[in-house]
């Protein structure tokens, strides 16, 4: 059975529980069991897991476990029962030895919540000691002259046992010259006596033969026995004396091995052999025997072992004088031992964590800690501490134990392992002081998503870069480690230009490498916006964004591109009119032209590339306009041809010409009138594009030919047969009147003629043609003439002088 006891020291409630889940713990009290000695292995103790206010089952799992210093064999736990039971044979004597009561105390330690549990196991004494003298025998010599009264010590027993089955009596066989006197000393010991009842005569009796009996209390009763030999001797010899009842001295413990500590002195007034004196141990400890030496001449007291405090503080011994004559005295030596701070502290890591996550919070226990100093006193007591500047703190719990905790939550970014040293040092002088070290791992949690060094970044590619290119790299950094700090990326999904972004760009998810999977057209578009997401891979996953802003750069990729002069889709081509009366400087035109490229790219200049007649026109720089350089002259031609190049500014430059026909006239009617004077340039060009007309048109005419004359055929055998029908009376009395006009007196059909201007784009040489008559009814021939020079003109000209260049029909 388990009782609960109030400590020494603690006011208030003799029990204070705070029970967390299952765990009892604690506060003001220790659990006290009782044990008798020598109890076979594994006898019940008490049960341990009820007076914790746990399951039997819970030992195991919570780590249950016994610490102690040193004394941890004698009990164990009984993970099924839950029960303390002994784990082997318990000797009371051996671990208390003449103490009163006999107790051993350890710890329980809940190992998961690194709580202690104080438990005192008082062992029982059995009478299996008896009563026991260091000597069988011991004789002593007293001179018959002796008076009545007269104590003669006698050696005294020893019982290992205690209480009532300790030494309790002592009896000495009936002699009528002696008695048996026990006195009590100051310690509760008791010291026999042999005190002299009646005058000895050594003619009548020369040796007394007695037995002293010590006898326990137990049950049954254990005895042990003393053969005491009295010789009585002559009148003429004296017993030796002490010059001291008692000696006492103080020696500190560290005195030097082979120190002289004392001597005694005893003195004897025979002469000769009678009044030597020897000198000897008496009725003393085994173990205080083999500490001490005593010269037998001189009585000189040294140590032959090291002194400890912590073993005797007194050493008791006792001192016998004997001389020749064989008759003794003693007398008692007290050697007091000063403690000394002579040890230092010892530090135990009873239990420890060597690695705690960094999300554990304050108060979360790190390890607990035993201390002890043998020494007393001062040099006794122990302080713990750590460095300031560690976020632990120690935590004094009880029998000298430390419980370290951390006093903040930890993080394994800034620290991930703590090297704590832990300082036990004892109040003594000197101060002596043990130092032992934890080493603690913090483990990584997930507790930081990946961070970009830039909240947004911006990168510039040119245009046309190739497909596959490596366009930018970005990296995230994760401050946890392992899986927690092991990065992926993607792209956030986004459209541009009614297309996924994921058409355009990719990116590696290990390395964060993006690449361009088409080329990119400036034209199109000039700056993709993208969102690139940072995933660990801990659990539970964190991410972080960034946005990223790739603008293109334009290249030199588009020609210029001439808005005016445009080229008429029905292939002809413009003129510009210029009058002869033109001053210098007069605008002719303008080129009008664009790029779709920007910036230096997009810069034009424009510059007279090729001309008929050097000199005669100027284009400008910057704006494109065709002004005439000097004054026009009657040499001068009508027909001005000019290639007008432009060009911009990029690296290389790109360039786009065009060809302006420019008519000299003052007005349209002059320009028609100069149509014959015009000449055809010859040039490779013209020659070969003339002859592919020429071999088109030879082959239409024979087409048309062949038609003409199919059509007049048909249209003889028509008149044949209208002749013959005439013949017969029939006349022309079937045709209309309506159809028939006087013409110098004959008749003949109403014809209609038509005449058109036709101009070519595709041929330096223009045609002006007039077509075959249209009849009606009537086939006759004509021939289609050509002139060698027709005139050629812009449809602009044909939209702002209507009665020129308009379709003119002719009847």
């Amino acid at each position: 059975m388990a009782i609960w006891v109030k400590l020494s020291g603690c006011s208030g409630q003799v029990l204070l529980f705070l029970f967390l889940g299952l765990l009892l713990e604690v506060r003001a009290g220790k659990i006290l069991y009782s044990v008798p000695e020598e109890t076979d292995e594994g006898f019940f103790v008490g049960n341990i897991a009820k007076d914790l206010g746990l399951q039997p089952q819970e030992l195991a799992e919570r780590g249950v476990r016994i610490v102690s210093r040193g004394r941890t064999h004698l009990f164990a736990l009984n993970p099924r029962s839950g029960s303390l039971v002994t784990s082997g044979r318990i000797d009371r004597e051996e671990l208390c030895a003449h103490s009163e009561r006999c107790l051993v105390s350890f710890n329980i330690l809940v190992e998961d919540d690194m709580k202690l549990f104080p438990v005192e196991v008082e062992i029982i004494d059995i009478n299996d000691n008896t009563p026991q003298f260091q000597l069988e025998e011991v004789e002593f010599k007293v001179n018959e002259i002796t008076t009545p009264g007269t104590r003669i010590p006698l050696p005294f027993g020893q019982d290992l046992d205690v209480g009532m089955n300790s030494l309790q009596s002592y009896q000495l066989s009936f002699n009528p010259h002696f008695s048996l006197d026990v006195q009590q000393g100051a310690d509760g010991s008791q010291h026999p006596e042999m005190v002299l009842q009646s005058p000895l005569d050594r003619e009548e009796e020369s040796v007394h033969h007695l037995l002293l009996t010590a006898s326990d209390g137990g049950n049954p009763v254990h005895s042990g026995t003393l053969r005491i030999r009295v010789q009585v001797v002559d009148v003429n010899d004296n017993p030796p004396s002490f010059t001291q009842a008692q000696y006492q001295m103080s020696v500190p413990e560290n005195v030097p091995v082979g120190t002289q500590l004392l001597i005694v002195k005893a003195t004897d007034p025979d002469e000769g052999a009678n009044g030597e004196v020897t000198y000897s141990f008496h009725n003393i400890d085994h173990k205080v025997a083999q500490i001490f030496q005593l010269d037998s001449h001189t009585g000189e007291i040294s140590n032959k072992k090291s002194l400890d405090f912590e073993e005797y503080k007194i050493y008791p011994i006792e001192i016998q004088a004997q001389d020749g004559a064989g008759l003794m005295a003693r007398t008692k030596v007290l050697i007091k031992v000063l403690d000394i701070n002579d040890n230092a502290p010892e530090v135990t890591i009873t239990s420890v964590t060597t690695a705690v996550p960094e999300n554990f919070p304050p108060a979360t226990i790190i390890a607990l800690i035993s201390v002890h100093d043998q020494d007393s006193g001062e040099n006794g007591h122990i302080t713990c501490s750590i460095p300031g500047n560690l976020p632990f703190k120690l935590e004094k719990l009880v029998d000298n134990y430390y419980r370290l905790v951390t006093e903040r939550t930890l993080d394994r970014e800034l620290t991930s392992r703590y090297n704590i040293t832990v300082i036990a040092t004892d109040q003594g002088i000197p101060t002596l002081s043990t130092e032992t070290h934890i080493s603690l791992q913090v483990t990584d949690i997930n507790d930081n998503p990946p961070a970009f060094p830039k909240d947004s970044y911006s990168v510039y590619i040119s245009e046309n870069n190739p497909r596959g290119a490596s366009i930018f790299s970005v990296t995230a950094h994760d401050a946890d480690s392992d899986e927690n700090a092991r990065v992926t990326y993607s792209l956030a999904e986004d459209t541009l230009q009614g297309a996924s972004l994921s058409s355009y760009v990719s990116i590696n998810s290990d390395t964060g490498v993006l690449y361009a999977l088409r080329a990119f057209d400036y034209e199109q578009f000039r700056e993709l916006q993208l969102r690139v997401t940072a995933h660990d891979s801990g659990d539970p996953t964190l991410s972080s964004n960034v946005s990223l802003s790739i603008f293109l750069l334009d290249q030199n990729d588009n020609a210029p591109e001439i808005l005016y002069p445009t080229l008429p889709t029905d292939g002809s081509t413009g003129v510009e009119l210029a009058p002869r009366s033109a001053e210098p400087g007069y605008l002719v035109t303008k080129v009008v032209a664009v790029d779709r490229d920007s910036g230096q790219n997009a810069w034009l200049s424009y510059r007279l590339l090729k001309a008929s007649e050097p000199g005669l026109f100027t284009v400008g720089l910057h704006t494109g306009e065709v002004r005439t350089a000097r004054a026009l002259l009657d040499r001068d031609a009508l027909k001005q041809s000019l290639v007008v190049a432009v060009q911009d500014h990029g690296q290389p430059p790109l360039s786009a010409t065009v060809t302006l026909t420019v008519a000299i006239a003052d007005s349209i009617p002059d320009v028609l009138a100069d149509l014959g004077s015009l000449e055809i340039p010859h040039d490779s060009d013209a020659s070969g594009l003339t002859l592919y007309l020429v071999v088109a048109v030879a082959a239409v005419s024979c087409i048309f030919l062949a038609f003409v004359i199919v059509l007049l055929a048909l249209r003889l055998r028509h008149w044949y047969t209208s002749r013959l029908l005439q013949a017969s009376g029939s006349g022309l009395a079937n045709i209309p009147t309506s159809h028939f006009v006087g013409v110098d007196g004959m008749r003949a059909f109403l014809q209609t003629y038509s005449h058109e201007v036709s101009l070519t784009a595709d041929s330096r040489k223009s045609h002006l043609i007039f077509p075959q008559p249209n009849y009606a009814d009537t086939l006759i021939s004509h021939e289609s003439c050509e002139k060698s020079e027709p005139l050629l003109i812009t449809q602009d000209l044909l939209e702002d002088k209507k009665e020129i260049f308009s379709k003119v029909n002719f009847l």
